[in-house]
Order: C-alpha cells, then structure tokens, then sequence
C-alpha cells in the first residue's frame, strides 16, 4: 500500500509576526529609522558648514576652525587659525554667511513640505501663493524710489511686509462663501504672480541702470553681506515658523485623507489652511528678505526627503528642513567657489539644478499616475 508523499508545509518564519511584540518591533525600528535619517542628515550639516567655512579666498584648515569655534565656547581644544586675520574673517564673515545659507535653507524647504502639504500635491512650493513675487515687488519700489525710513533694513522690512500682504491677498481672493478650495489657491496665486511680474517689469522699467541691476541682483538671490545683525533677525522667525509647522504635522497628515475626512475626525480645516499659508508666508518671506529670491528649494527638498522618509509630517518637516539647510549651504559654497573672485547670484545655480528636477518629477509623475487628468 503506497501513501502519497506529504508535502512540506510553508515555513511559520514566512508570516509576518504579530501580536504586542511585534508592534512594539516595527514601532522600534521605525524610530531608529528616523533618528537615523535625522542624525545623518543633521550630521551632513555639519559637515558642509565647517568646509564651507573653511573654503574661500584663503583657505583655513578645517581643523583650526574647529578649534576656533571650541575655543568660543570655552573649550581649550583644538588648534586656533595661524593666518593673523583667519579669526577675524570666520567670525566676521564666513559663519554668519553659512549659519544665514542655513537658515533659509531650512526656511524654504519646511514650507515647501507644509505648502505641499496644503495643496496635497508633490509639485507645490511657497511661490504659488505670491509670497516670493509680492517680496521682489516690495523690494523693487525701494529700490527704485530710494525709500530710506529704515536705513540698511528698509529693503529687507519691506520685503518682508510685501511677501505677507500678498500672501494674505491671495489667500482673501480665493475665499468664498468661508471655503477656501486648493484649485482656486492656485489659481488665485497664479493670477497674482502674474500681476505682480507685470509690476516688477515696470519698475525695471522706471529705474535707473543702477537701480536695474540692483533688481536684477536682488531676484537672483545672494548670501552676500549677511552679517549677525541680519542672522540675529532670521533666526526667531525660522524657530517660530519651523515650531509652527511641527505643531501642525499631525493635522496635515489627516488633511491627506481629503477635506471631508479631515472634518470627520475634528480637522478644521479652513483655518488649519490659514495658518499653514500664513506660516508658509512668514518662513518665506524670512527667508527672501535679506538674500532675494532662491527658487526651487521648495520643491526640491520636501519631495526628495518625502522619496526616503515617506509623507508624514512629523518627520517630514524636519527632515526638509536640515535636508534645506543642507542643500543651500553647499550652493552658497559653490556660488562663492566656482569663478575665482566672484560670488555668483545663489539663485541661479538652485534653478540651474532646480530646472531639470522639476521636468523629471513631471515625467515621473505622469508615469506613475498613467498619464494626466
């Protein structure tokens, strides 16, 4: 009498685990995941500070900076700078440029992550609603009509005022009805981009030579001249914006469920869309307002830093934000290195980058999606 042979049964080891344990396992190597990928990228700006330090006309070894920057803070170690106005020049110079590069940076790319966020779309950045182009509207009336009630600041004031008012302007002109819906955001934002580029043209066009470049300078973005008083300003409006948007992670996260959803399970979702565009406009505008207009940081970041860590805004936020700070400490570095004895507008090589990544998240996206709607 034969049997049939018994078949082998599937390994247990081949099921998930479940139960408490395995909760508490996944929970675990989540967060390790995330620690990781804060403590890589917090470790990265470090280290692209302390070169961008060290590189520039004369060249400063990283460890005599190191030492420096131990010995301002009391700590006898390390070597101090031989060159006799090395100290001078770091102090003076160089770490108030990078600490300004890395502010705007964090800036720029944790309101991109919350604009996204808003919008619930990938392709969103701070300048859709107005707040880069109302920013560059303000700072050309000073310039062109040498307006001079703040002294050195009245570009950087103005600027600042200018990308919140058409902030606040976009978002009054899209509200109706106490609703305000994403498709007439963007619209609204595009419309008064629009108007505002018709404004900047005229004011190139009303000023003199020297105004104009000033203009043109000015919209291309620039580290140059940052100094403590400026980064002194920046910094409590970067710390107010970046606390702002941790707070607001959890209720953008249930915003991803849809507007209906969101309300469902006690969203409100009309001023959490208020305080996110108004915390966008103060993060931006911080950030344009004393080194012009930077593009494409917005966009570039969130998504990159959303690829790796996923679309939570807990760690999203954060994430973009060393991953901003990051970015355009490196592009300063570069826009100061890569002619001698010239300091490239900072603007232009995150659009030169920028440019082709956008047309590849486009084409990426319309893969992925199965072609547009």
């Amino acid at each position: 009498m034969t049997t049939a042979p018994v078949t082998p049964s599937p390994a247990k080891a081949a099921t998930p685990p479940s139960g408490p344990g395995a909760g508490l396992q996944r929970r675990t190597s989540a967060l390790a995941a995330r620690v990781g990928l804060l403590g890589g990228l917090g470790a990265a700006l470090v280290v692209v500070c302390l070169l961008a330090a060290a590189t520039g006309q004369f060249h400063i070894p990283v460890s005599e900076v190191v030492g420096s920057v131990l010995h301002r803070a009391g700590l006898d170690l390390g070597p101090l700078p031989t060159h006799p106005q090395a100290e001078n020049n770091l102090w003076n110079v160089r770490f108030p440029r990078v600490v300004m590069a890395a502010l705007v940076g964090a800036a720029l790319a944790s309101a991109g992550a919350l604009m996204q966020g808003v919008f619930g779309n990938p392709l969103a950045e701070p300048g859709v609603v107005g707040v880069s182009s109302g920013a560059a509207v303000a700072a050309a009336v000073v310039i062109v009509f040498s307006l001079d009630f703040a002294g050195t600041w009245t570009i950087a004031v103005c600027a600042f005022l200018g990308g919140l008012a058409t902030t606040l302007l976009v978002y009054v002109m899209a509200r109706d009805n106490g609703r305000t819906e994403v498709v007439t955001l963007v619209l609204t934002g595009i419309a008064v981009n629009a108007v505002a580029s018709a404004g900047l043209a005229f004011l190139l066009f009303l000023g003199n030579t020297a105004a104009r470049e000033e203009i043109v300078f000015w919209t291309l973005g620039s580290m140059n001249g940052s100094r403590w008083p400026e980064v002194q300003v920046v910094v409590p409006l970067v710390v107010v914006g970046l606390v702002a948007s941790l707070l607001l992670a959890r209720q953008l996260d249930l915003l991803a469920l849809g507007d209906r959803a969101a309300r469902h399970v006690g969203v409100d979702v009309e001023r959490l869309r208020l305080v996110a565009i108004v915390v966008v406009a103060v993060l931006t505008a911080a950030g344009v307002a004393f080194c012009g207009v930077i593009a494409f940081v917005g966009l570039v970041v969130p998504h990159l830093i959303r690829m790796v860590a996923g679309p939570g805004h807990r760690m999203l936020v954060p994430a973009s934000a060393l991953g901003g700070a990051t970015l355009l400490v490196v592009a300063d570095l570069w826009a100061r290195t890569a002619i001698a004895y010239a300091d490239l507008p900072i603007g232009m090589l995150t659009s030169l980058v920028g440019g082709p990544f956008f047309f590849w998240l486009l084409r990426r996206t319309r893969r992925t999606a199965g072609g547009w709607a």
